[in-house]
């Protein structure tokens, strides 16, 4: 794993992002250089490395999936308003919002240009998975932004907006890196289902560390999601088991931001206890990461091979909560 983690910090720390225009080019760089977990091109190049591919033959592909990764965060953060990203400014908080959107833009069409750099004789295959899943990726932020505006979201609802919005990612990477070393399409299939459920974990794991992990820990405030007014699936899922009356109680204070959120966000929590939302989610978490595990298992290579996956999946799950 950590040998994964060295190829991925050397790949990003070697490439020049910084072109003329600097005002396009200039952002570009900034948002490329904070960093972040490099979950993505991780996935990549270990599924490359599971079916015996050069790292050398991906590196291109895995600068092109982070760099189309970080165009969408360009985009969200402006849509959400959002301040802060990794600790730092914002592109359209630290120059202006048609710099997010223009240098946005050009981060997507520098994602295709990442992955038209080498010839492949599956490169078809690998751009219309690319694309498919890109068109994915605007799919599920447009179910977010249309269930902010929502009283009637459902759980399944709710699971397909994150499984377009977040796995279809992690999944898309997966199967890339498999097609590369030209992996059996039952072998890449399993990747990408094993994406998807880790994916599916891994947000509820974010929804579930949004109200109960450890701000140190976590990087974040705890409870935002409530303080946003966020229907999340421990939201629903509340509204799922609540009586008429404790659902009631909660639909109104998700419709409402008082001055003092600290008392918002201390009410919905005491309502989550008297419901078990937490044990919920956990349970729902576990399944996805039962599932993935599942996938990866029918994956026909080495065990051997499997390993920097399997610890990325475990160090998923024990994140601090």
């Amino acid at each position: 794993m950590q040998s994964l983690l060295n190829t991925v910090n050397q790949i990003f720390s070697n490439e020049n992002f910084t072109h003329q225009p600097i005002h396009l080019y200039e952002p570009i760089d900034y948002t490329l250089r904070l960093g972040g977990k490099r979950i993505r091109p991780l996935l990549l190049l270990a599924a490359n490395r599971m079916f015996g591919g050069s790292d050398d033959n991906v590196r291109h592909a895995a600068i092109g999936i982070e760099v189309f990764h970080n165009f969408t965060l360009l985009h969200d953060d402006l849509m959400d308003r959002s301040p802060l990203r990794r600790g730092q400014p914002t592109v359209y908080r630290k120059w202006d919002e048609n710099t997010a959107i223009l240098s946005g833009d050009t981060m997507f069409a520098l994602a295709w240009q990442y992955f038209l750099a080498k010839p492949h004789p599956r490169l078809q295959e690998i751009l219309q998975c690319f694309n498919q899943t890109a068109i994915e990726v605007c799919e599920g932020q447009q179910y977010d932004m249309d269930f902010e505006t929502s009283d009637n979201t459902t759980i399944d609802q709710y699971m397909m907006m994150i499984r377009l919005k977040t796995a279809v990612l992690l999944a898309g990477a997966l199967k890339i890196g498999a097609l590369y070393p030209n992996a059996p399409d039952d072998d890449t299939n399993h990747l990408y289902q094993f994406g998807i459920h880790l994916g599916l974990a891994f947000q509820l794991q974010d929804d579930l560390l949004d109200s109960y992990g450890d701000t140190a820990t976590f990087g974040k405030q705890t409870g935002q999601d409530i303080r946003d007014n966020k229907k999340t699936y421990l939201y629903l899922h509340a509204l799922q088991l609540a009586d008429p009356a404790l659902r009631d109680e909660l639909r109104t204070l998700f419709s409402t931001t008082p001055a003092n959120t600290d008392a918002k966000v201390a009410q919905v929590l005491a309502i989550y206890q008297q419901l078990g939302i937490r044990q919920c989610v956990e349970t729902a978490i576990q399944q996805q990461f039962t599932l993935a595990r599942q996938q990866i298992d029918a994956v026909q290579v080495d065990p051997l091979k499997k390993a920097p996956l399997l610890h990325l999946m475990d160090t998923l799950l024990d994140r601090k909560k």
